[in-house]
């Protein structure tokens, strides 16, 4: 018999209720904490970063590169993973993910492994904020698994192996392991990457076709395939240390199929619609930042170039725009971007630019490029949270739930 649908009917959660109580609207899907969480310390954690690297900031010691490094990839991009996926999974399976005091719960470990991570001694700050992580992966695997639903199984794999590339990054930085920290984030943003390169490739060409006219997108699954295989066999090349001539041509093969992918979405459409072009443009830094993989692998250029054209150009312009798109459309409001939207991705892609080049323009001009960069990050995801707070915080304008 099958019992995967039958569920008890949760009552609705207001905003009448205290915030502690687990009904009030913010904890009704896993989108509203995590989005905002995430936008709290994207605006945050770059100014206090860039303060420290000019030598403006002299207390908590523990913000470090690797602290800057470890809490934009496992801090606010699996905050805002875990938020997406939770949401997603409702809609994939008809079943609850996390919600109430359950998804509240998670959230207060997520925020508990930031002040860990801020404030604690190391190896207490990587037994706190390693808990976050597998639970929430566990918790998807759990829905997933009581749908049957296996095409989305391969995300829960995805998490486990962030989840190691994390203990990796904590074991490399305790001095357990010889291995610099640097190769576990370089191992996060890619795992991050190729999640971004599956979903987009979902959604983008459907959301370009239902909301745009022209030609329609040109979806080619085999070769669909065979873009996501290059990206992972590049990624895997440039983590496992494989000779450079060999990552190189990687990349180059898997910069080369991304970009023919994006081009059969036609995302010329997508120019007159911000809530589409956001995610074009963030895509197409996928190929160019492998493109700039492919030369630092032949020592033509510096790998942090590369990794921030996909952290900052594609891994935080599609998280804006997925995160504006998919608030809008679970919170009853028109998917409408308006003047604010539009800001946060121009400021976004602005900073993007501006990061990589700081790493390519000459030296006097980097400081400069790294000032504009973080200020127009922080900009965006200070923007971010005065418009979307509200929105995340009260329930649905019309009266369903989630």
């Amino acid at each position: 018999m099958n019992f995967l649908t039958i569920e008890e009917p949760a009552p609705p959660l207001e905003t009448a209720y205290p915030v502690w109580s687990g009904r009030h609207a913010f904890w009704a899907l896993g989108f509203r904490p995590f989005y905002v969480l995430a936008a709290l310390l994207a605006a945050s954690a770059v100014p206090a970063w860039l303060a420290r690297y000019f030598g403006w900031l002299t207390v908590l010691p523990n913000i470090t590169l690797g602290w800057h490094m470890h809490e934009m990839v496992f801090g606010f991009a699996i905050a805002v993973v875990v938020g997406f996926l939770f949401t997603a999974g409702r809609a994939w399976t008809g079943l609850w993910t996390p919600r109430g005091l359950h998804l509240a719960a998670l959230a207060l470990l997520w925020i508990a492994g930031r002040a860990a991570m801020l404030t604690a001694p190391p190896p207490l700050a990587a037994a706190v904020d390693m808990l976050f992580l597998p639970l929430a992966a566990w918790s998807m695997f759990r829905v997933l698994q009581r749908a049957g639903n296996k095409r989305n199984m391969f995300l829960v794999g995805l998490l486990a192996l962030l989840t190691a590339a994390n203990g990796v990054f904590h074991a490399a930085a305790l001095g357990w392991i010889p291995l610099s920290e640097i190769a576990p984030i370089h191992a996060g943003i890619l795992l991050v990457v190729q999640i971004e390169a599956v979903i987009g490739g979902r959604v983008i060409p459907m959301f370009t076709d239902n909301a745009a006219g022209g030609p329609k997108a040109v979806v080619r699954p085999r070769g669909d395939r065979v873009a996501l295989g290059l990206l992972a066999a590049a990624s895997a090349s440039w983590i496992f240390g494989v000779p450079g001539a060999v990552t190189a041509a990687l990349a180059l093969a898997a910069a080369a199929a991304s970009a023919r992918r994006l081009a059969g979405w036609k995302p010329l459409r997508s120019v007159p619609i911000p809530l589409l072009w956001i995610l074009h443009l963030s895509y197409a830094w996928i190929p160019a930042g492998f493109v700039l993989l492919a030369l630092a692998a032949l020592g033509m250029g510096a790998a942090s170039t590369a990794f921030h054209a996909l952290a900052v150009g594609s891994m935080a312009g599609l998280i804006v725009g997925m995160m504006t798109r998919t608030t809008l459309g679970h919170t009853g409001r028109k998917l409408v971007a308006g003047k604010a939207e539009t800001a946060m991705y121009l400021l976004i892609q602005a900073g993007a630019a501006a990061r990589v080049a700081a790493g390519i323009a000459p030296p006097s001009w980097r400081e400069a490029a790294l000032m504009l960069s973080g200020s127009c990050w922080s900009l965006a995801f200070v923007l971010f949270l005065l418009v979307y707070t509200p929105y995340l915080w009260r329930r649905r304008l019309d009266g369903k739930e989630g």
